[in-house]
């Protein structure tokens, strides 16, 4: 209590000289040759533009603006606006500056006093807008923490104009809700039925329901990140339409699902072997520390009545082995010489061996994306098989049965390259971008950059993988499967300043913007082709100390499935 007292008193003396607008002009440079340029007729070329540069806090707010176009701009109007907190005072919300040249930049020093700390009700939200006469305007937001004039930024939220327009979806990973937001960090839509924790995504179908996965209780059996064994799809309304469980001693769903067109849901699933099993099947006994392994498998479910389903095709990766260990054992092979096949030694000494995180589908070409987290690698199937055929070496459209029709990111797991060559560093989301999409066709992933030479941070890489107008991969003899490097690719500025170590996913927009979802810190953000942040939010859903989030995804207005909200 003697703490908060000083504190506002501390306050209070801040604040004693309230008229005072703490700004200096000190660092800004005038010359009457620039005044004149300001008041020049804006040309065909000129490209007046104003940016938000640093925002720190301590005692208040220091805000720098900077002049990154190629006009001098007079008359700068900075506003600030402040929402949410219990008591937030904030004595001057307009600054002036008169001048900023070409490449100039200053900085605005804001008092701010008010107790805000997320504890009751959501953090604070401050919203700083820079504009000047004909200039393209700079908005940004923070959210914060405040006792007294103590400021502490937790994240920033940004919504540029040439963010794309939509609804974004979420679900707070190991909570019950589902949330739909517009681009202001408006919840407009929510839901709240489901009497499970979901563990990974949720997505909005085109008839309006609402598609997750969940855990309805725990499975001794299977002990692993990612571990669900539930589906539910709701109505728009939260009614409950159907649902269906698979988890029991022998198998269990995780992570994500894809819905397909015909509305059938693929579900990725581990499936138990014990230790003699896999000893058999040639792995090396020392790599079998937990005496038992789950290998993933796939499942294609046919929905039925309000629960249950039945199981029209599945894939394993049990049926699609490689090993050089032990040539008494089976899948006895070449490992170099089959790229097709999985390398039952390669990856991690653990029971979660394969830990493939998503799935994703392409219509066109009738195959299969899945994220192989521990082997930092993304891998195509064909879908067009039978079930008898995907557990096989032949069949299907192109003639490969279930084995590996592509892979990429880590050609050691085919003894197709060394540590340098590795692209891929323990993945998720890999996803075909969409028709209409700018890149079409290319591959999108959220690499997290675990265990990356030189050190750890995130990246969105697109890959124009090695593929003809037939759908048939490209791999020459000896090599590792192209391409040696993406097509486009984005990091912060300085890397290490973005990193999650784990979930996160990525969806390329309409207009050519990447959206990305940072889960391991509950923050969404948009990016440009220019790599240029134009919009941001932070989830503080269940709290601020709480809030990952799987993966996001974001529906344009005419989305049909969001006509229930604007009827």
């Amino acid at each position: 209590m003697k703490k908060m007292l000083v504190l506002l008193l501390l306050g209070i003396l801040v604040f004693s000289d309230l008229g005072t607008v703490a700004f200096s002009f000190d660092k800004i440079k005038f010359d009457e040759s620039n005044l004149d340029c300001c008041f020049k007729a804006r040309g065909e070329d000129d490209d007046p533009r104003l940016k938000i540069g640093d925002i720190r806090c301590g005692l208040g707010l220091t805000i720098e603006i900077k002049n990154v176009g190629n006009m001098n701009l007079s008359d700068i109007t900075l506003t600030i606006d402040v929402i949410g907190g219990l008591i937030i005072k904030l004595p001057v919300s307009i600054y002036e500056i008169p001048l900023l040249s070409v490449g100039e930049s200053t900085e605005v020093d804001v008092k701010i006093f008010g107790i805000g700390l997320g504890i009751i009700g959501d953090l604070p939200r401050i919203t700083i807008s820079a504009g000047a006469h004909h200039a393209h305007p700079a908005q940004i937001g923070i959210i914060f923490r405040i006792l007294g004039p103590l400021v502490i930024k937790v994240g920033e939220f940004l919504n540029d104009p040439r963010s794309f327009d939509g609804y974004t979806i979420f679900t707070p990973e190991w909570y019950t809700n589902t949330y739909l937001i517009n681009n202001d960090g408006e919840i407009v839509h929510s839901w709240s039925e489901s009497h499970y924790l979901n563990g990974l995504g949720s997505l909005l179908l085109e008839n309006g329901n609402m598609i997750r996965s969940a855990l309805p209780r725990p499975n001794p059996r299977f002990l692993a990140g990612g571990i669900l064994g539930r589906v539910e799809i709701f109505d728009w309304n939260g009614s409950l339409l159907w649902y269906f469980e698979y988890t029991n001693h022998m198998h269990c769903h995780h992570h994500g699902v894809e819905v397909l067109p015909n509305g059938n849901i693929l579900l990725i699933a581990w499936e138990y072997k014990t230790a003699e099993e896999a000893v058999n099947a040639g792995r090396n006994p020392n790599f079998l520390p937990q005496g038992e392994i789950y290998p993933d498998h796939i499942i294609e479910v046919e929905p039925t009545g309000t629960s249950g389903g039945n199981i029209v095709w599945e894939w394993h990766v049990w049926d699609h082995l490689i090993q050089d260990y032990d040539p008494s054992k089976d899948n006895y092979g070449s490992v170099e010489n089959h790229p097709e096949l999985i390398d039952i030694n390669f990856g991690p000494g653990i029971a979660d061996w394969n830990h493939i995180n998503s799935v994703d589908y392409n219509e066109e070409l009738d195959q299969i994306m899945l994220s192989v987290r521990h082997f930092s690698e993304l891998w195509i199937i064909d879908h067009s098989t039978t079930t008898e055929e995907a557990a096989g070496h032949t069949g299907g459209i192109y003639g490969k049965g279930g084995d590996i029709l592509y892979r990429w990111g880590n050609p050691q797991a085919y003894r197709a390259g060394g540590p340098d060559d590795q692209m891929l560093f323990e993945q998720h989301d890999p996803q075909w971008i969409e028709p209409s999409c700018p890149g079409e066709g290319n591959i999108l992933i959220f690499n997290n950059g675990n265990g990356r030479p030189g050190g750890e941070y995130s990246s969105i890489e697109e890959i124009v993988p090695p593929i003809d107008e037939n759908g048939y991969y490209f791999k020459a003899p000896g090599s590792a499967y192209g391409p040696e490097e993406s097509l486009w690719r984005y990091t912060a500025e300085n890397p290490f300043d973005f990193f999650s170590d784990h979930i996160s996913g990525c969806q390329r927009l309409p207009n050519g913007n990447t959206l990305i979802c940072d889960g391991a810190n509950g923050f969404f953000f948009e990016v440009t082709l220019d790599k240029e942040i134009v919009w941001e939010y932070l989830n503080q859903i269940p709290s601020v100390f709480n809030n990952l989030v799987f993966k996001i995804h974001r529906y344009a207005p005419d989305y049909p499935g969001l006509q229930n909200l604007f009827s």
